[in-house]
């Protein structure tokens, strides 16, 4: 029964954020629905790389804590990318899409298809993900040169992240 009421309630944190609408270009396939929205918050880290002799940053991991809609921490987003639930499940995706909805002063939205999946729990079932509604995160505007190559920065944003299953 516990578990029940578990399922329903998380089912209905999803439907908090229906009003948000998805761009066709990273909507999950037909048959998938919602069955969490969390609030991330916290850095996505950037490293100062050579490539073909162009020094650039780049992203080397997110770090931050999930929230539920009471503002709760319920998990964390870190590198894989990985998103853990407190009770323990895990999955590890992949970007299939993204799009740039605010060029210049956020992160992409993405659609991410779930290649892994660890534990039992509300994760275990997740296919894929997307991360909406972002603020921030954008890489470093200067400062990779030859004297900070491997030089880390951290850089704040914010998101939604929808989870999916059939």
């Amino acid at each position: 029964m516990i578990k029940k009421i578990l399922i329903l309630w998380v089912m209905s944190q999803g439907a908090a954020y229906a009003e948000v609408s998805i761009p066709e270009q990273i909507k999950v396939p037909a048959g998938y629905s919602p069955v969490l929205t969390v609030h991330a918050k916290g850095d996505q880290i950037y490293q100062c790389s050579l490539n073909k002799g162009e020094y650039a940053w780049e992203t080397q991991a997110p770090d931050a804590k999930l929230f539920d809609a009471q503002g709760k921490i319920v998990g964390n987003h870190t590198a894989g990318p990985l998103w853990e639930y407190k009770e323990g499940s895990r999955v590890v995706g992949r970007v299939v899409k993204k799009i740039d909805m605010a060029p210049g002063s956020a992160i992409a939205w993405l659609l991410v298809e779930v290649v892994s999946h660890k534990g039992d729990g509300l994760f275990s079932n997740v296919s894929f993900i997307n991360r909406i509604n972002t603020h921030g995160g954008l890489p470093p505007s200067s400062g990779c040169d030859a004297n900070h190559l491997g030089g880390e920065k951290r850089i704040a944003y914010t998101a939604d992240y929808v989870f999916y299953s059939k």
